[in-house]
């Protein structure tokens, strides 16, 4: 395991500048460039405001804003589209990547950092969005926002832990891929990110916390919706899950990265 960290570690400067690149290329070939970054959750949260606000709006009475539920929307869509577009990336990194892996010598594992640092570019330039948003509907969370940092590394850990693991099976069963689409539908729903955990009733909250991801919108919602900090002990278990996941991800990847390329 250290051994792989101090090989990562080597290509540091090939990550940085292939995030570099990466990033740069969204702006080439397209007018709005980045942009699409945002207007896609922000048009995401404005169907689900339109359709639910009525319903929901009496569902969040600590907030004094006649737009609660879209700044409460905002604060999951944040967390979730951080999680989602780790794990897709991670999950397709190797064969998305194949002909560079053939034909070239470096460690397979740059790429799911690559990811990540893209990821964490999108979720910063959607974060400032939001907050200008925020700004504009009167709602400024400004006592707990130093807790997200805290909360995008757990959100890192858990999707880099899950996606890295299926992304290793992924290069021998094509079909994880498939299934993750269907799977990822279902888990959006079973996250309480358009509608609130009050809204449960109270013998099944408990299930709804076996979701890792629950505990971790929660904690966006706290911060951005509620300015508090979240409870800490909620996201232990994301936390140890993402780390079993990574761990049990280098595992497999040590066993099976000579064989990977060729499958490849």
């Amino acid at each position: 395991m250290k051994q792989i960290f101090l090989v990562l570690w080597s290509y540091r400067y090939f990550i940085l500048s292939s995030i570099k690149t990466e990033f740069k290329s969204r702006f080439i070939r397209s007018k709005l460039g980045g942009l699409w970054m945002v207007i896609h959750p922000l048009a995401q949260v404005l169907v689900y405001a339109l359709i639910l606000s009525h319903i929901l709006q009496a569902k969040l009475p600590h907030i004094q804003s006649e737009y609660a539920y879209s700044i409460y929307l905002l604060a999951g869509i944040l967390g979730w589209n951080l999680f989602v577009e780790v794990l897709a990336k991670t999950l397709n990194i190797f064969i998305d990547n194949a002909n560079l892996l053939k034909k070239v010598n470096f460690p397979k594992l740059t790429l799911p950092l690559i990811a990540i640092g893209s990821a964490l570019i999108n979720f910063i330039l959607l974060f400032f969005i939001i907050l200008i948003v925020f700004a504009m509907l009167g709602h400024i969370p400004y006592h707990a926002i130093y807790a997200i940092p805290v909360v995008v590394v757990v959100t890192l850990i858990l999707a880099m832990g899950i996606g890295l693991f299926l992304g290793i099976l992924n290069v021998f069963i094509r079909d994880i891929g498939q299934v993750m689409d269907v799977v990822l539908n279902f888990w959006f729903w079973l996250t309480p990110i358009v509608y609130m955990v009050s809204i449960i009733p109270q013998e099944y909250r408990g299930l709804l916390l076996l979701n890792p991801m629950s505990s971790i919108i929660i904690a966006y919602q706290d911060i951005l919706v509620y300015d508090r900090f979240p409870q800490w002990s909620l996201l232990v278990y994301p936390m140890v899950l993402g780390m079993v996941m990574l761990y049990m991800a280098m595992f497999m990847y040590k066993k099976a990265h000579q064989e990977m390329a060729d499958v490849l």
